[in-house]
């Protein structure tokens, strides 16, 4: 992960990275703050800044609080984000108007095949911005092995969410309707005497999440972080079922439950006979409807499908079969890992097909669209 060289006697370089990386990234820790920044807030930020100049501290500072904050209550919670950040004191501050525009420590990369110089300041932002902090915006096919093994100590960090439900029974409360059960037993309880009324409401319960990995060759380099993604899910205390897909399904929820990651993968692994093999979508997915689906494991549930829509065999069929998942799901999210990627068009024949049935259609490429994603499905 870390470019820098080492010299002897000498402090190692921080990394060198993209501008816009770097400004996503903290309008995204902006976010984890507490503030409301969606994903169009990010690209009216990251408009405004290229207007502005990124080599204009003041001027970029101003643009951020402009388009990622909604209300002045976002404004503290902005200025201390951006303090640790950038390493800076509040940019607010009048007293402290720095003409350089170099922000702060670490040089970024603002070349990877631009050309630009990484010394001016009209091309780069220099930032502080953490190993940890830049990893989770990598691609992950992208990442080495060592890279890999320190990805895979940040899914601990994931706290997965269930999607709600309503109840069917109504539960005791302190407002909503009035029990008329409770509250006559109560009266009967004080030989009609009035007593107090009892209230009730229907309170929520975790909706099933059904996640069908595709494990084929076209998936081979995001099959392990999904796994270990599916992993999370499998061994909280959510209602959840995991299967790969392949050239044939499998269900791998019992292998997942177990609470150690690398163990679980393995476990994993070791069922799963097609891994990097063929893809046979369609197939797939009718055997999971045929033989779990329609007998209620679908129905009503939030189903995730993580692929690259790749398929050997007729589109027309693939989504003949996401047609029938999306009549007894009550959401369907479909994960392509390339969706993340720059240029990327959804036009394969089998992405094509499923999108009419898809409800929420995103990315899954690194670990800050994982972190998305689960706010997408504890959202549906």
């Amino acid at each position: 992960m870390t470019t820098g060289a080492m010299t002897a006697g000498a402090t190692p370089a921080p990394p060198v990275h993209a501008a816009d990386e770097i400004l996503l990234g903290f309008a995204r820790a902006v976010r984890a703050a507490g503030v409301n920044v969606t994903a169009d807030r990010e690209r009216t930020y990251l408009d405004a800044v290229a207007v502005v100049g990124v080599g204009d501290q003041s001027a970029a500072y101003w643009a951020g609080r402009a388009t990622l904050c909604a209300s002045p209550a976002d404004l503290e919670r902005y200025d201390q984000v951006y303090a640790a950040w950038f390493g800076l004191e509040r940019a607010t501050s009048r007293r402290r108007r720095d003409e350089s525009h170099a922000v702060a420590h670490a040089p970024l990369d603002a070349g990877r095949g631009s050309g630009a110089d990484p010394e001016s300041p009209q091309d780069v932002v220099r930032a502080s911005a953490s190993a940890v902090e830049v990893l989770r915006h990598r691609d992950v096919a992208s990442l080495s092995g060592a890279d890999r093994a320190r990805l895979a100590a940040l899914f601990a960090t994931l706290r997965p969410r269930a999607p709600r439900r309503p109840a069917h029974r109504h539960t005791p409360s302190r407002r909503g309707g009035v029990d008329a059960r409770r509250t006559l037993r109560e009266q009967l309880r004080r030989m009609g005497e009035p007593g107090p009324i009892a209230w009730r409401h229907k309170g929520t319960r975790p909706r099933r999440l059904v996640l069908l990995v595709d494990v084929s060759g076209s998936m081979s380099a995001y099959a392990d972080a999904l796994l270990r993604l599916a992993h999370t899910y499998a061994a909280s205390d959510l209602p959840v079922e995991v299967f790969t897909l392949g050239t044939r399904l499998t269900h791998v929820t019992r292998p997942l439950r177990q609470r150690d990651p690398e163990r679980a993968i393995v476990a994993c692994g070791a069922c799963v006979p097609d891994w990097s093999g063929g893809t046979r979508l369609a197939e797939g997915i009718g055997a999971f409807l045929d033989r779990w689906g329609r007998r209620g494991m679908a129905r009503g549930a939030v189903v995730v499908l993580f692929s690259d829509g790749w398929e050997r065999s007729e589109p027309a069929a693939l989504g003949e079969q996401m047609r029938r998942l999306r009549a007894l799901a009550h959401r369907v999210v479909w994960v392509n890992p390339h969706r993340g990627k720059p240029g990327y068009e959804p036009v394969q024949q089998g992405i094509v097909a499923v999108l009419p049935h898809v409800d929420d259609f995103v990315a899954g490429h690194s670990m800050a669209a994982f972190e998305e994603l689960l706010e997408v499905v504890a959202r549906a």
